[in-house]
C-alpha cells in the first residue's frame, strides 16, 4: 500500500487517526502508529505543558512516527506550536485557520505539515502555503465542519482536481470499503475520527462510547451554524441549541448558552444529556469498541479484499 502519503509521513499504511479533543491522547496516537498508521495527538483541549507530557509519553510508547493536530484558532496555538518544535515532533496536522501562518516555521523545524480543508478553494490556499498534504473533510464528520456542507463523495474529486498535493479523505469513513471508495475518488489516504474515537485506547468516557455504538441513522445532526457548524448527537443540549437557533438567537446568546467546558463535560466526563457530544454520521455503522490495532488490521484486510473483488463487478 506504499504511496505518497506513506512516503511523506514514514508510515506503513495511509491511515491517520483524527486529532480529536478529549479522545486523541497519547495512548490512542501510539497505538495507531504501532499498528502502521499515523496516530495524532489532539491538542485542541490541552495546555502547552499537557501537550508536552503527551508527546513524551507517546514517544516512550512507540518508535514509529506520530503527529499532533493543532486547531490554529485555539488560544494556545502559538505556544503549542513551540512545544511541537521543541520536542521535534515529526508531523503536524493544522486545522481551523490559515495554514500560511505556521507552515514555513514548522518546515524549518523539520516537520511535515498537512492542513484540513472543507473546500477546493481552501485546498488551493493550502497548496500555495506550501503544506505537504491536505485532508479534505466532508460534513459527515463529527465535530466542527465547514460552512459549505459538502459531503465527502462530492468534496474529494473536486479537491483532487484543484490541487496536485497528496490527498487524505476524511468524513464518514470507518471501513476498508469506505477507504477504497475514497481512493477511487482520488484520495491517497484516509483520516478517521469516529472509528478511532470508539476504540479501546480512546480517552473518551465509557458512557460516551457506549452511547455512540447504539446510534441509528439520523441520530447526529449539524447544529450551531451561526457559530461554527458542528455535528452533534441529538441529546438535551442539542435540542436546547436547536430551539434557540429556531427562534433567532444571536451568536452571543448561543455562546452564552453553550458556556465553558461543554465538550469536556459530554465526551470526557460522560454527561450524556447536557454535554456537547460530537461524533460523525458513520457511528450508526459501528457496534463495537476494538483496539486501535484491530481497527487498522481489519481496515487493511477489508480494503485489500474489496479491491481484489472489483474485477468481478
Amino acid at each position: 500500500m506504499e504511496n505518497r502519503i506513506c512516503q511523506i509521513f514514514g508510515i506503513r499504511y495511509p491511515i491517520v487517526s483524527g486529532g480529536m479533543v478529549w479522545c486523541s491522547g497519547w495512548r490512542l496516537a501510539a497505538a495507531v502508529s504501532r499498528a502502521g498508521g499515523l496516530g495524532l495527538i489532539g491538542s485542541g483541549s490541552m495546555t502547552p505543558e499537557l501537550l508536552r507530557e503527551h508527546i513524551r509519553k507517546c514517544r516512550e510508547a512507540t518508535d514509529r512516527p506520530f503527529g499532533v493536530n493543532v486547531p490554529l484558532m485555539y488560544r494556545y496555538a502559538a505556544e503549542l506550536i513551540q512545544v511541537i518544535i521543541d520536542e521535534r515532533v515529526p508531523v503536524v496536522f493544522t486545522s481551523a485557520g490559515n495554514p500560511a501562518t505556521w507552515t514555513s516555521r514548522l518546515h524549518d523545524a523539520g516537520c511535515k505539515v498537512a492542513h484540513v480543508v472543507s473546500s477546493s478553494r481552501f485546498a488551493r490556499k493550502s497548496e500555495a502555503a506550501g503544506v505537504d498534504a491536505v485532508v479534505a473533510e466532508g460534513f459527515e464528520a463529527g465535530g466542527h465542519n465547514g460552512h459549505e456542507e459538502s459531503s465527502t463523495m462530492v468534496l474529494i474529486p473536486q479537491v483532487r482536481e484543484a490541487v496536485t498535493l497528496p490527498l487524505i479523505a476524511a468524513g464518514g469513513i470507518a471501513t476498508g470499503s469506505g477507504m477504497l471508495a475514497a481512493f477511487a475518488l482520488g484520495a491517497e489516504g484516509v483520516q478517521m475520527g469516529t472509528r478511532f474515537a470508539l476504540s479501546a485506547e480512546s480517552s473518551a468516557s465509557e458512557e460516551f462510547k457506549r452511547l455512540c455504538i447504539t446510534l441509528q441513522e439520523g441520530d447526529t445532526m449539524l447544529a450551531l451554524k451561526r457559530l461554527s457548524p458542528t455535528r452533534l448527537i441529538r441529546n438535551a443540549f442539542y435540542h436546547h441549541m436547536e430551539e434557540a437557533e429556531a427562534r433567532g438567537a444571536s451568536a452571543d446568546e448561543l455562546r452564552e448558552l453553550i458556556g465553558f467546558g461543554r465538550t469536556r463535560r459530554g465526551i470526557f466526563e460522560g454527561d450524556l444529556e447536557e454535554g456537547e457530544l460530537e461524533i460523525g454520521q458513520i457511528a450508526s455503522l459501528i457496534r463495537d469498541l476494538p483496539s486501535a490495532g484491530e481497527i487498522v488490521a481489519s481496515l487493511v484486510e477489508e480494503f485489500n479484499a474489496r479491491r481484489a473483488a472489483l474485477p468481478t463487478l
